[in-house]
């Protein structure tokens, strides 16, 4: 048997290992899901949602233009969200709640550019309406008067620039009268200036009054075009809509938190429940896998189903097992009703061909309590029974969970099945199980895993351990059907061989005895047909007999030119090479 020495490093995260994990677990996050959605469900009848009135308000802006991006309405949505108009709402509704806490109730939303919804929340419904009229009565007048304040600010600013310019304007007509009353003295060039300013002054006062009139009539456009166009009203109270969008919310926020406490948990706990780990972990090969208990009501039409994986499952170990005299137990870890079923379909198997009987090992004695509930006609023995007789079969169930005795395992049998369930034990205690079931000395001919995933495709077949497998058991090799018909002393010199391999190579389960094949006595040698010849008168003809043992004739002085077909000239030399050889096959 061959060993590698190079060992592939386990990765940091198995992503195989952890998705299977989850889907395992899919029990646990379904229910917090549940749990979410009912939690979510009882927030919306337990905290049912407050009264709520809504109005819609159309701004118009002086400074409005088509590529406006939203400033101005986010600009009297925060206006809206100030205490200088919640205390002017409350006023006009000769309410004593304080602004800050009236704040909280209420909210603007920008639909467009000129268009904004306001929400507010109260104990009652005509509360609402009345707190929503208020605060879009108070926000269009104060959005008004600060449009009005801004156009009279304006105008009054062109206003005394004109009065400005008028001023000046009179100074200059003042002085061109003064150079004009000087008749011929006057100077022409300054005149000239003069009358340059005064025209200038004039097209100024012009202009000044043109902005002045624009300034004065923008304020009246905003004053008409900002008002209600929904008055307030009560909003229906969806309750079905509310709970079922608190439900849902609810779920999926149940469902995240399940799925991370399934990973969190499959990384920590390092539990194998791929068929390649649990075979790694316990040094023996997956022989079968059977599906647990099914529960609810999916176990009234996969029961039959079950049934008949447990049967075709146990008549493929009875196969193995009943051509061999050592007992076989069946030792449980996470599986107990399904070991017990299993050991029953076997009894019954080999039953049909002599006596067979179970012996009850559990703690919680599952085999009787199943061979009562299905009338069982096996025979279902416990652990102070007598011994079984002679030419009984006896099927040993135990259990090597933790709290196990196991000095007392080799007293269910010799050999054993282990029936584990996927998932339901941690590496260390794995290693555990393989290492006393090793100090026992019962080797484990194979496992048979118990609620496998179902796309679990990894293999859980050891490539070592022939002699112990049913692989190597089913059938009778051409090895050890050589090995049936030679001597005794044949038979000793390979189990010596085995041994020492098995010593070297195998596993710690492995350190065994190796299992002698069983067959018919091996029959005495027969005596050759004629005796050997004495030395120095060996024939051509007894040399032409078919042999194995006898050395090649080679001549002393070969001739690479000449084939010599005759009868060989050194006698001598030839004798005294088969001389050993005969008296070895003699004796």
């Amino acid at each position: 048997m061959t060993t590698t020495s190079e060992t592939q490093a386990a990765p940091l995260l198995d992503l195989q290992r952890l998705f299977v994990a989850i889907r395992r677990r899919k029990r646990l996050w379904l229910a917090t899901g549940l749990l979410g959605l009912i939690a979510g469900a009882l927030v919306a009848i337990v905290l049912p949602t407050p009264p709520t009135a809504v109005t819609k308000v159309i701004i118009v802006h002086q400074d409005d233009s088509p590529t406006d991006s939203g400033t101005l309405m986010r600009t009297d949505v925060a206006v809206l969200s100030t205490t200088q108009i919640a205390e002017g709402a409350l006023k006009k509704i000769n309410s004593t709640e304080s602004p800050e806490e009236f704040m909280k109730n209420f909210a603007g939303l920008g639909l467009t550019n000129n268009v904004m919804q306001i929400t507010v929340k109260a104990k009652s419904t005509e509360e609402a309406v009345a707190q929503a009229q208020a605060l879009a009565d108070t926000f269009i007048a104060d959005h008004v008067q600060r449009s009005q304040a801004a156009a009279a600010a304006q105008s009054k600013a062109i206003l005394d620039q004109r009065k400005n310019a008028q001023d000046e304007l009179t100074k200059v007509d003042q002085q061109i009268a003064d150079e004009t009353g000087k008749g011929r003295n006057a100077n022409a060039s300054t005149l000239e200036g003069m009358y340059g300013r005064r025209a200038a002054l004039a097209s100024q006062i012009s202009d000044f009054d043109s902005r002045a009139q624009q300034a004065g009539i923008g304020s009246p456009q905003v004053a008409a075009g900002t008002q209600v166009v929904d008055a307030a009203r009560a909003l229906p109270k969806a309750f079905l809509k509310t709970t079922a969008t608190n439900g849902g919310i609810g779920f999926a926020l149940g469902l995240v938190l399940g799925i991370a406490i399934a990973a969190v948990g499959a990384v920590s706990r390092d539990r194998p429940v791929l068929r390649r780990e649990i075979s790694t972990h316990l040094g023996a090969s997956v022989l079968a896998q059977l599906p647990s208990k099914r529960r609810g009501p999916a176990r009234l039409w996969r029961r039959s189903r079950a049934v008949t994986e447990r049967q075709r499952v146990a008549t493929t170990l009875v196969r193995a097992i009943k051509k061999d005299k050592p007992a076989v137990s069946l030792l449980e870890l996470g599986a107990p009703k399904v070991a017990a079923a299993l050991a029953l379909d076997i009894a019954g198997e080999l039953a049909a061909d002599g006596k067979a009987s179970v012996l009850d090992d559990l703690p919680n004695e599952d085999v009787r309590k199943l061979a009562g509930e299905t009338n069982s006609e096996v025979t279902v023995v416990g652990a102070g029974d007598p011994d079984a007789e002679p030419d009984e079969r006896r099927v040993g169930v135990g259990t090597v969970s933790p709290g196990t005795a196991w000095t007392d395992l080799e007293h269910l049998g010799q050999e054993t099945v282990l029936v584990v369930k996927a998932g339901h034990a941690n590496t260390l205690w794995l290693h555990t199980v393989a290492r006393q079931l090793a100090d026992q000395q019962i080797p484990i001919i194979g496992v048979v895993l118990v609620d496998p995933d179902p796309r679990d495709k990894s293999d859980g077949t050891l490539w070592d351990g022939l002699h112990t497998a049913l692989r190597g058991r089913a059938k009778t090799s051409p090895a050890e059907h050589r090995v049936s018909v030679v001597g005794h002393d044949r038979i000793d010199e390979l189990a010596a061989r085995i041994a020492e391999r098995v010593a070297v190579a195998e596993p710690p389960t492995r350190r065994i005895a190796p299992v002698r094949p069983v067959g018919p006595p091996p029959a005495p040698p027969k005596p050759s047909a004629a005796p050997l010849p004495e030395p120095g008168k060996v024939s051509v003809d007894h040399l032409d007999a078919p042999t194995k043992k006898f050395a090649p004739v080679k001549p002393k002085r070969p001739t690479p030119f000449k084939r010599d077909h005759g009868e060989p000239a050194h006698k001598g030399e030839l004798n005294a090479q088969l001389e050993p050889e005969k008296s070895a096959e003699v004796s």
